[in-house]
C-alpha cells in the first residue's frame, strides 16, 4: 500500500493518500485544504482517486471536499452522524477567523463495521464517537516485502500522548475514552496509528503511556 502523509491548512491537519500499487486506485482521508498539493501528490504516484473519506465533519479535515470532488469525481464518504456538518463548514470556519467552502453532501453514509475498498485493499470502519458524534477510524492490513502491516487512521480520536478535544458541540469525554479503549485498544499493540494532527504512534505505546486513556 502506498501511504502519503501531509499536514495541510492553517490548523495543520494530517491528510493521507492511500494507493493500490496494482490498480493505482486511491482514497484520500481528510482533505482539509490545499487541493493543488493533494493533486500534485496523486499525479506523482500516478493514482486515481475513487473515494474521499472524512473521519469526522470538522472544517479543518474536510475543507477541500468540494474542490477535489469537482476535479476527480470521487465519492465523498462520512459517518451518517456527522454528515449534516458538511453543509455548515463556512460558518464553523468563520468562528475561527478562517474561510472555507461548504462540502457537497455525502455520496455514502457509513456505519460501524462497514468496509471501503480501493484496488486490492480494504479499510474497515470503526465508529469512535466522542470528539464528534460520527467520528470514525479506518483499520487496514496489507503485505509489504513479505511482512504483514497493520495500520489505523484515527482522525481526531487519538493522538500521540493525547486525545481529541471534547469541548466542541457534540463532544463527550467519557464517550471518547470508551471509544478508544473498546475499539482502538482492542487492536494489536503493533498497529501503527496515523492521527489527524501531529506525529504517528502505535496502539501499544498509547495503551501503556497515554495519560488520558492509557491502561498501564
Amino acid at each position: 500500500m502506498i501511504i502519503r502523509q501531509m499536514a495541510l491548512g492553517p490548523i495543520q491537519a494530517n491528510c493521507f493518500i492511500l494507493g493500490c500499487e496494482e490498480t493505482r486506485q486511491a482514497v484520500i482521508i481528510d482533505p482539509g485544504d490545499d487541493t493543488d498539493r493533494i493533486l500534485t501528490t496523486l499525479a506523482g504516484d500516478r493514482l486515481t482517486v475513487v473515494h474521499i473519506i472524512n473521519t469526522h465533519g470538522h472544517f479543518d479535515h474536510v475543507g477541500a471536499n468540494k474542490s477535489l470532488k469537482e476535479v476527480t469525481g470521487a465519492d465523498i464518504i462520512i459517518h451518517r452522524a456527522d454528515a449534516p456538518m458538511l453543509a455548515q463548514l463556512s460558518t464553523t470556519a468563520a468562528a475561527w477567523g478562517l474561510a472555507t467552502e461548504n462540502s457537497p453532501p455525502a455520496d455514502r453514509l457509513l456505519d460501524d463495521g462497514d468496509t471501503i475498498t480501493f484496488g486490492t485493499h480494504t479499510l474497515t470502519v470503526l465508529h469512535t464517537p466522542g470528539h464528534t458524534p460520527g467520528g470514525i477510524c479506518l483499520y487496514g492490513e496489507y503485505v509489504e516485502a513479505g511482512a504483514q502491516k497493520k495500520v489505523v487512521f484515527v482522525g481526531d480520536t487519538l493522538f500521540a500522548g493525547s486525545i481529541g478535544r471534547t469541548d466542541f458541540p457534540g463532544g463527550n469525554f467519557d464517550t471518547l475514552i470508551s471509544s478508544i479503549r473498546t475499539k482502538l485498544f482492542a487492536l494489536d499493540d503493533g498497529v501503527k496509528v496515523f492521527p489527524g494532527h501531529m506525529g504517528n504512534t502505535t496502539i501499544g505505546i498509547e495503551k501503556r503511556t497515554n495519560p488520558f486513556c492509557g491502561m498501564g
